[in-house]
């Protein structure tokens, strides 16, 4: 039975377990009474409930990724196969403390970009609503004024006030619209085809295209690093990798690349074939890991290349927004403000 995903682990809560769990196990404390002892410490109720029954099973003579296997969509797939690994080689200590790496350079970079684009969220936002209220509530007594006044109207005042009048007559229609485009645009980014051709657009975005690559390399080479260092095949690396990436075309590669593997053919090689999404650096450096048998570490300084390149755009991303931003304000307050104050101008003048 596994648990549902709404009941998801948090990332700062996984990090907590890890942590403390690689300190205590390295000490020689014995993994149910380090459970026991997390348990009681967190006061998280989901991970609290979730330790106290892996220390239970673990009590009734299952080993520990047994364990934790219902809790799969909790933890991550990740997880489950790297504390697997560890067990099998001897080195579960070790393990832990590459997952806990691994699970907080994901966090860092996830808090990296969320923090960076809140500020533009915000004020997209703001332009919306107030746009929205200045045609809904402010432009229609305008209107009436002009109308009492028989003012003769410009072009853009007639096109702001044929926009007011349509949302006003028309309000319960319109959103409807945009809820139906919404959800029809959710549907149809949640299949396969439709997520392939949103990724592969947003991939062709500039800017946006530059973060996303970034941060899909960042990932996947951390991963893969981490993986590879438990010894798990470089087959079952691939597959598990592809499956925590966010972007189709980088799954896909990741997929090939593992069919490919398969076949005797190398990674790099696969790497060649998708040129928009991997670097010339990235397929050197892996055809230099794969020949000289250091895969591992040429992915780990990989993905804290990415990582540095990642923090270093997120940072500067305001910078590079912010004037965007204020232009279009400038440009909408203006076209609002031009609007209003132009028939007032002729009123005046006709005065």
């Amino acid at each position: 039975m596994k648990i549902k995903l709404f009941q998801k682990i948090s990332a700062t809560n996984k990090i907590f377990l890890l942590q403390n769990l690689s300190v205590m196990v390295k000490a020689g404390v014995p993994l149910a009474d380090s459970l026991s002892t997390l348990a009681e410490q967190t006061k998280n109720k989901k991970l609290k409930t979730m330790l106290f029954d892996v220390q239970k099973k673990i009590k009734e003579g299952k080993n520990f990724s047994e364990s934790l296997e219902p809790y799969q969509e909790r933890l991550g797939e990740l997880f489950i196969n790297m504390i697997k690994a560890g067990e099998a080689s001897g080195q579960l200590d070790q393990v832990i403390k590459e997952l806990h790496l691994q699970t907080v350079k994901d966090h860092q970079l996830v808090m990296k970009v969320r923090n960076a684009m809140t500020y533009p969220t915000i004020i997209v936002i703001a332009m919306f609503g107030i746009g929205t209220f200045m045609i809904v509530f402010v432009l229609p007594n305008i209107t009436n004024l002009f109308q009492e006044l028989d003012v003769e109207l410009p072009l853009a005042t007639r096109i702001l006030i044929a926009i007011s009048d349509f949302i006003q007559n028309n309000g319960l229609a319109v959103l409807i619209a945009v809820l139906t485009t919404v959800t029809v645009f959710i549907r149809a980014i949640s299949t396969k085809r439709g997520k392939l051709i949103f990724d592969t657009v947003l991939l062709r975005l500039p800017i946006v295209a530059g973060i996303i690559k970034k941060i899909n390399l960042a990932r996947a080479s951390r991963s893969l690093s981490s993986l590879i260092k438990t010894d798990i095949t470089i087959i079952e690396t691939l597959q598990i990798t592809s499956r925590i990436l966010g972007n189709s075309l980088y799954k896909k590669a990741l997929l090939e690349s593992a069919e490919q593997v398969k076949r005797g053919n190398k990674m790099a090689d696969v790497f060649k074939n998708y040129p928009k999404i991997f670097p010339p650096n990235i397929i050197q450096m892996v055809s230099v890991g794969e020949e000289t048998g250091s895969l591992d570490e040429v992915l780990e300084n990989l993905a804290s290349f990415y990582e540095e390149e990642v923090y270093n755009t997120m940072e500067n991303l305001p910078i590079i927004i912010e004037p965007v931003l204020m232009l279009l304000i400038g440009a909408a307050v203006a076209g609002i403000a031009l609007a209003i104050l132009m028939p007032m101008q002729s009123l005046t003048q006709a005065i």
